[in-house]
């Protein structure tokens, strides 16, 4: 019931909806399905609120079962108190609860996991305590050549090691200077090689606080550092920092709180700046993916919702320079009715040959509209069309449209199975003939990615990125519906409750 409460406060919703929405996922509706079928059971929420609720149940689950992890890891170690139990169940995100597992994590060896096996932790706890005693002098109790501990520095040192190991593991010390960061700090980025030249020149030594910096240039400059190009951090005054560290940590003014004040020194600039730092600069990636994902989102929506140009024999043309344009023409209902390759970029006698092609293609299957591919020598193609147009009586008009994944889908599975007899140069023209008819039912043969209409897409995480767009693809052909008659398997297969192999058995 817990996390129906949370939903219902997120999202302003009553709780009995909230728990419903939840049962309904469970039971594994799609939610197309639980939108627009079972609105009684939520109050009439759209499919993208309940995208949102669906994608915030599954972080709340993933945050409960890594708690109950952390909290055996911590039991199993013997180590579990009250207040790190209390820790546990009042995070609320996932790096808070990384935080409060940090100290009973295994390390790999370092320089505190050394100093304890030389038997410093007594020194360390006592230095760390800042009671009113002689370092030096208790340092003498603690050498033992044979662990390696010969000099009172050496077992000082050693101790001061443990310290701020201990520092840089407190979970109350990170979560603050997380905090300050976010507000106060800058990212900066210079450049690896000033003298070289490259498309990151503009980030070559750029500032700007972390809390105001655009999505679209954290992922310009985290490309930019990929490729070498850029040396990316994160600016903060460091001073600022260690006065929230001392606060918590120092509580004497003696030798014993020198050193300490010393290691949280060390803890800081070694420790806990960089992976601070690195985390930060995490947060900041997948925010700015998250904002790119719904960027691509919403222009995905706008291409599939475009409005259809019923009830027209199409002509499709797939402009190109060398190899031609390929022409292929389609029935109203898709079916492919001819195809062919005119040469209208090749001088004065092809552009004559090609018209003629052209116009009878128009004659002899009554075409009504022309679609022209807006990728390579599209222009070219354009000014042809509209000179051919003008020469002929007919009623044509023409439009310029996206082909975007037009040669992704020649080349695939589906394309062969629906066109098996058809080049994959000819395929690519029928798919622009029948992107202009009907958007949402061509497009959707298109793996949502490569079609193509977002920023730094190869960059986002893949998994997320399909989640997100085929979201968008099912909420679109479950807005529109489909025509049982000419509908595609591809298309069918989006319809909430319709498989992939129910939709091959309906359209056979």
């Amino acid at each position: 019931m817990e996390h129906a409460k949370i939903l219902s406060e997120e999202f302003k919703i009553k709780e009995e909806y909230a728990q419903n929405i939840m049962n309904l996922l469970d039971e594994g509706n799609t939610i197309p399905f639980i939108a627009r079928y079972r609105k009684e059971m939520h109050g009439t929420l759209d499919d993208q609120t309940i995208r949102e609720i669906s994608e915030r149940l599954e972080y709340l689950r993933n945050l409960d079962k890594r708690r109950e992890e952390v909290y055996h890891l911590i039991d199993g170690l013997g180590q579990m108190t009250e207040e790190v139990n209390a820790a546990l169940q009042q995070a609320k995100i996932l790096s808070e609860i990384e935080d409060i597992y940090r100290p009973y994590k295994p390390k790999r060896k370092t320089r505190a996991s050394v100093a304890k096996e030389k038997g410093l932790q007594g020194l360390a706890d006592l230095i760390f305590s800042q009671e009113n005693a002689d370092p030096r002098e208790e340092a003498e109790r603690f050498l033992d050549e044979e662990k390696g501990v010969s000099t009172i520095e050496e077992a000082i040192q050693g101790a001061m090691d443990i310290i701020a190991e201990q520092v840089s593991d407190h979970a109350e010390i990170r979560k603050r200077l997380k905090n300050i960061i976010r507000l106060n700090a800058a990212l900066r980025s210079k450049a690896a090689d000033p003298e070289t030249e490259s498309v990151y020149s503009v980030y070559y030594d750029y500032s700007e606080p972390v809390k105001a910096v655009a999505g679209h240039r954290v992922l310009a400059i985290d490309r930019g550092e990929r490729e070498g190009f850029l040396k990316v951090g994160i600016d903060i005054d460091a001073q600022k920092c260690l006065t929230i560290i001392e606060r918590l940590l120092l509580h004497a003014q003696n030798d014993c709180a020198e050193l300490v004040k010393a290691a949280c020194e060390d803890a800081y600039s070694r420790l806990i700046f960089p992976s601070v730092e690195r985390e930060i600069r995490s947060e900041l990636t997948e925010a700015a993916d998250e904002q790119a994902i719904k960027l691509f989102a919403m222009n995905l929506r706008q291409l599939l919702m475009q409005p259809p140009v019923k009830g027209y024999t199409a002509i499709g043309l797939d402009p190109g320079y060398r190899t031609g344009c390929k022409v292929a023409v389609v029935d109203p209902t898709g079916r492919v009715l001819d195809t062919t390759v005119i040469y209208p970029t090749h001088g004065d006698a092809q552009i004559q040959k090609s018209k003629t092609v052209l116009k009878r293609l128009i004659k002899k299957y009554h075409a009504g509209i022309i679609a022209i591919g807006n990728g390579t020598a599209s222009k070219e193609t354009e000014m042809f069309t509209a000179e051919c147009i003008a020469e002929i009586d007919d009623k044509v008009s023409y439009m310029v449209v996206s082909e975007a994944g037009a040669s992704v889908y020649s080349a695939s599975k589906l394309a062969a199975a629906e066109m098996p007899d058809l080049d994959l140069t000819l395929r690519s023209a029928v798919s622009i003939a029948r992107r202009l008819q009907d958007p949402l039912a061509e497009l959707v043969k298109i793996e949502p990615k490569a079609i193509g209409v977002g920023q730094y897409q190869h960059d986002m995480p893949q998994k997320r990125l399909s989640e997100a767009l085929d979201g968008v693809v099912e909420d679109c052909v479950n807005s529109v519906g489909a025509d049982l008659n000419t509908a595609s398997p591809a298309l069918l297969s989006r319809v909430s409750g319709v498989s992939a192999a129910v939709s091959k058995n309906i359209v056979a």
